[in-house]
């Protein structure tokens, strides 16, 4: 389809031809939103230059959106978390200030890792999830497993021969978000491969992990001590680690809510 410029376009003549263009060079939200910032440009007297700069404004801004949008669609969170929704208040263990610079993603930029350390209920994975998704909102390649489903994945690779093909996958993501580390005891092989993943992510791309063991503790898990000792390595090395503490505050907010229902 050609489309023919004219001078002197009816309005109604010239509201089809900015649809067609918008198809043409697909600008959906310019599309979509036309009408309403010219409408809005007029009553506020924009001269060209300002209306051209809302139009395209409005339009990266909603590209910007549905990219982040996808990014988080690929982390493959299990729910949504976000920063906002943290009751701070609720765990004096975290400090926000603490958290809120993670949230500009610097240690991401740099490579380093992220460790959550705490009981079940203490936030780990909310923080996890919540700095996963901001990573995402940046810019930055994310992706979320669960620590027991990755070394699964892993051992199936193996057998597959697609081990290569898989460490490679997951080390081409700017930040690995590992959950619920530390839930499960790992047999030499499983951790074996686990620690394959980290040494292909080591000092080039981030690593977050949330545990409910302290690392003293993580011999429960990785069976093989040397091996333990190596992995731990490898996710304090230039890590920022946050206790979260050992109080559940999703226990305490159901206490507190069953004790102000009437009996």
């Amino acid at each position: 389809m050609t489309l023919n410029h004219q001078r002197g376009l009816t309005e109604p003549a010239a509201d089809a031809a900015i649809d067609q263009a918008c198809r043409m060079l697909r600008l959906p939200t310019l599309r979509q939103q036309f009408t309403a910032i010219a409408d809005a440009a007029d009553r506020e007297q924009l001269t060209y230059r300002g209306f051209l700069a809302e139009l395209l404004m409005a339009e990266c801004e909603d590209r910007q959106r549905r990219r982040s949008e996808r990014r988080i669609k690929a982390a493959g969170f299990p729910r949504q978390k976000w920063l906002n929704d943290f009751d701070f208040e609720a765990n004096p263990n975290i400090q926000p200030a603490a958290v809120h610079t993670l949230a500009k993603c610097e240690w991401i930029r740099q490579g380093h890792p992220l460790c959550l350390i705490g009981d079940s209920g203490t936030g780990k994975s909310h923080l996890l999830i919540a700095l996963g998704t901001e990573a995402a909102m940046a810019g930055f390649r994310v992706k979320y497993v669960l620590a027991a489903k990755l070394v699964n994945e892993l051992v199936e690779a193996a057998d597959e021969l697609q081990l290569n093909k898989t460490i490679a996958r997951y080390g081409r993501v700017d930040l690995l978000c590992i959950d619920e580390l530390g839930y499960m005891e790992l047999d030499k092989r499983g951790a074996d491969l686990l620690f394959q993943v980290l040494t292909e992510r080591e000092e080039k791309a981030s690593v977050a992990i949330a545990s409910n063991e302290s690392f003293g503790g993580w011999t429960n898990t990785f069976t093989d001590p040397r091996l333990c000792g190596a992995i731990v390595d490898r996710l304090t090395f230039n890590a920022t680690i946050i206790d979260t503490g050992n109080d559940s505050y999703r226990m305490a907010q159901t206490r507190a809510r069953q004790a102000a229902e009437p009996a």
